[in-house]
């Protein structure tokens, strides 16, 4: 049947009778091998050597070998071979009895014509049950693997039915890990529920039904029948019938706790290594022992992330330890604390015990220490778990000490200790190098006058911003301004008014400087100030002039005068002029002096930077003034439903009706707008004039739909962003309101964390969200699947190349299934031909828009459409 020769055994006494039924086969086209027998002896010989595929058996032979006993003989053996009676003495009778023995058929001799399409119905039979052999052996086998799989994986499998609210099956890991029977679990179905620790069991019985639907992750804490408490991490999927209907519940459960152990582990170490990080900071800026020690508390708690943090020196002369410096929950902590944890002489307390022993002294379980009992109301109101007290050592003497506090017990291991023994004993040396007097080291990379870094420590750090931006490709601005006429302040007012005017210039320079790190006093009336990560020339404009007005807008006051001053400025950019420190010193200098002949307030080293940065800085004012004028219109563009071919949705594009060149698109001026910040005055006019029109059109008597406005990247990052939204949603005064926002992937990736937290505040709102250009970006399909969104919007790219490439027209499939399978709409972006729109129809796309339906059209034009459909 298959092209491969069939082996026909013919159980025949009459050679005649047999070569009639060959002579059937083969007009029919058949391919086999023969062989007749007609004897036992020679019949089961013939069953083992000629291993036939089909059997023909006369009914009746001489002697007492027959049809039927061959029947029983093929049964006997368990042989599943199609056998066919081709008999004439064969009666309606015993053809019924022969099927029931197990024959496949039969054939009257004098109707041979029915031979071929008997024999292709048994063999097609014969054929299936050998597939459904192989099916059952393979799902027995499978079914054999899984459970050998979860029997030996040490995460609980788990399968739950519905209707019937009882559990189909648990693997053994659950007896391990919940330290409870199998058994239980299959006698009540909640049973798992109640190991739950009780500040979990709410949060997880809300996010259950969640997570049935969306498959995600939940972590979650058991306390064991033995008091143990073990991490879990689970995951539900829904199993649904061929109605749609939630069927069954599959799950699996991991215990997480040694790894939870060790990122709370990593977690507290990470703490205490920003605080490491921040105080050696701190050390090399400190310019006083308070200053010191008050920012050290500080750092103690944000980032350290302790509950409280102190400093106390040992007076010796009181014999007590005197808190100097503190942060945290504070309060009246010192006036609750007894006297006697301060004095030096009380060797039962643990301040004292660490100024004596010059070694750390620890209280890792507060509660259960009898050492603070006198304190544990105090301690117990602050939510403290664990304390330390880290002697500060000057010359092998405790010099005082530094207190920490933490909300958990057990916080303070060793390796903990050690980096606060270290810590301490930077806060010590910075102590010692401050009480002596030894500022060398300071004075050598600052200038003495005005407090700013001098000029050997700026090149220093502007050689450091220029391996980082080599390796980055971003470019570095130094700008040297000068004090115009300083000379002349000198001499009328006196060196010492000079100095006095020189001082705070600086202060103002660090309030105006978007770096104050950055800035240097470089000699004389000269000041500088580095600029990294820049994308644009202009930017460096920018932050000069912000600069400028704050420490030229208003006169100084010397003596009893008041005196207003000016500065000039030139500007290297590396990379352009020049790839080290001392490059860009030597040509911002020489830019600063061209700059000074011309009378300009700042000038580039390069001319054509100064023509370019010009050119820039008049389209920033055309677009400042776009916005006063509201020159700024949005047009629309339709989506389609695909299965109604109705408009199902708007998409609202920005245009800048310039005066001078008419209507201009938003890939020549958004980059500006973003660039200057001015996307956000924009950005929130757009949202506010897509509503504005709604509601128009719903005033017209209109089925107005919804409207989806692209959102910036710098839109979403703004801590108000979503209370802008709020404020236009309320403004417009639309019950329903119907506002889509569409963000691109890659910008949602930046901060997941965060964007779910700002998209999940808008889907309250019942704002939707759309994934733009999706496709193009870097997105994890586990954090798609947590994304409060409700659309996918396919790049265009992909949609034009998909009628062309196999590889796009698969990407596309994939995107359109992946995005139904997370009960998301699809949206293809760009269709222009009607070849593209049928495949996305084939493809079950929900929507599309482009040129093949409609252009973006402006209000006008977009409303008499809408009047139409």
């Amino acid at each position: 049947m298959n092209g491969k020769a069939l082996r026909i055994l013919n159980v025949e006494d009459s050679e005649l009778d047999a070569e009639l039924c060959w002579r059937e086969l083969d007009r029919a086209g058949l391919k086999f091998i023969k062989e007749r027998v007609w004897s036992r002896e020679a019949y089961e010989q013939a069953l083992h050597d000629f291993a036939p595929d089909l059997i023909l058996c006369d009914f009746s032979f001489p002697g007492a070998f027959d049809g039927l006993t061959a029947l029983a003989i093929l049964k006997e053996k368990s042989m599943d071979i199609p056998f066919i009676f081709v008999s004439g003495t064969i009666g309606e009778d015993r053809a019924v009895d022969a099927l029931k023995k197990g024959a496949t058929d039969y054939v009257l001799k004098e109707h041979m014509d029915r031979l071929v399409p008997v024999v292709k119905r048994a063999l097609q039979e014969a054929m299936k049950r050998v597939v459904l052999q192989h099916a059952r052996a393979a799902l027995r086998e499978s079914e054999e693997r899984f459970r050998q799989l979860a029997e030996n994986i040490r995460d609980v499998f788990f399968l739950i039915d519905v209707s019937d609210q009882r559990v189909l099956y648990v693997s053994h890991a659950y007896e391990e890990i919940w330290n409870e029977s199998c058994a239980s679990l299959y006698e009540n179905i909640n049973a798992w529920r109640d190991a739950i620790h009780p500040d979990d069991k709410e949060k997880t019985a809300r996010s259950y039904e969640e997570r049935v639907l969306t498959g995600l992750d939940y972590e979650y804490r058991i306390v064991r029948q033995d008091g143990t408490l073990r991490w879990i991490s689970d995951r539900v999927f829904p199993i649904w019938d061929e109605s749609g209907r939630l069927q069954r519940i599959a799950g699996v459960a991991s215990d997480i706790t040694l790894r939870k152990r060790a990122e709370e582990r990593i977690e507290r170490l990470n703490r205490i290594y920003a605080v490491l990080s921040g105080i050696n900071t701190l050390i090399v800026r400190a310019k006083s022992r308070d200053g010191l020690l008050n920012e050290a508390c500080r750092i103690a708690i944000d980032p350290g992330r302790f509950r409280i943090a102190w400093v106390g020196l040992v007076d010796r002369d009181e014999g007590v330890v005197k808190p100097v410096a503190s942060a945290g929950d504070v309060r009246d902590f010192f006036d609750a604390m007894p006297q006697t944890a301060l004095q030096i002489g009380q060797r039962g307390e643990l301040v004292e015990q660490a100024v004596f022993s010059g070694k750390p002294v620890i209280s890792n379980d507060v509660k259960r220490d009898p050492r603070l009992q006198a304190q544990l109301r105090s301690l117990d109101e602050r939510r403290i778990g664990s304390l330390a007290f880290v002697p500060l050592l000057l010359d092998g003497e405790t010099a005082g000490v530094l207190a920490l506090y933490a909300a958990d017990a057990g916080v303070f291991d060793d390796e903990e200790i050690r980096l606060l023994t270290e810590l301490a004993g930077d806060i010590a040396f910075a102590l010692d190098y401050l009480a002596k007097g030894e500022k060398l080291n300071y004075l050598a990379f600052y200038d003495a006058l005005t407090g700013l870094p001098n000029r050997a420590l700026l090149a220093d750090r502007l050689s450091q911003q220029l391996v980082n931006a080599e390796q980055n490709g971003t470019k570095v601005a130094l700008v040297i301004g000068d004090v115009k006429r300083f000379r002349l302040i000198n001499e009328s007012f006196g060196r010492q008014n000079g100095d006095m005017l020189l001082r705070e210039i600086a202060e103002r320079a660090r309030l105006g400087w978007p770096n104050p790190d950055s800035l240097a006093h470089i000699n004389a009336d000269c000041f500088a100030g580095t600029l990294v990560e820049i994308k644009d020339e202009a930017v460096a404009v920018h932050a000069l002039e912000r600069a400028l007005k704050v420490v030229t807008g208003s006169p100084y006051t010397i003596g009893e005068k008041e005196l207003a001053i000016s500065m000039s400025a030139g500007i290297a950019v590396f990379p352009a002029d020049g790839d080290s420190a001392e490059t860009l010193f030597k040509n911002a200098e020489a830019a600063l002096k061209k700059g000074k002949l011309s009378g300009e307030r700042y000038t580039f080293y390069q001319p054509s930077m100064n023509e370019r940065v010009a050119e820039t800085l008049l389209l920033e004012n055309k677009m400042r003034r776009a916005i006063d004028n509201n020159e700024f219109t949005l047009y629309y563009q339709p989506k389609l439903n695909l299965a109604t071919g109705n408009i199902s949705g708007l998409e609202a594009l920005i245009r800048w009706q310039d005066p001078d060149n008419g209507i201009i698109l938003p890939g020549e001026f958004i980059p500006l707008l973003e660039e200057t910040g001015m996307i956000l005055e924009v950005g929130a006019w757009a949202i506010r004039r897509a509503l504005t029109d709604q509601r128009q059109w719903r005033m017209r008597g209109l089925q107005a739909p919804r409207i989806a406005v692209n959102v910036s990247a710098i839109q979403l990052r703004q801590t108000n962003f979503v209370e802008t939204v709020r404020e236009a949603i309320m403004d417009a005064n639309l019950t329903p309101h119907g506002l889509d926002l569409e963000i691109t992937e890659s910008l949602i990736m930046e901060d997941v964390e965060e964007s779910i937290r700002k998209l999940e505040t808008l889907r309250d709102m019942n704002v939707n969200i759309a994934i733009d250009d999706f496709g193009t970006g870097y997105s994890s399909l586990s954090y798609l699947a947590r994304l409060p969104v409700q659309l996918l919007k396919i790049d265009r790219s992909f949609i034009i190349a998909m009628t062309r490439d196999a590889e796009s027209m698969a990407f596309v499939s994939t995107i359109i299934s992946l995005a139904h399978s997370l009960r998301l709409k699809v949206i293809a972006e760009g269709v222009e031909t009607e070849e593209q729109s049928q495949f996305l129809k084939l493809l079950k796309c929900d929507e599309m828009q482009g040129y093949l339906f409609s252009e973006p059209l402006p209000f006008e034009q977009i409303t008499a459409l809408l009047d139409k459909h």
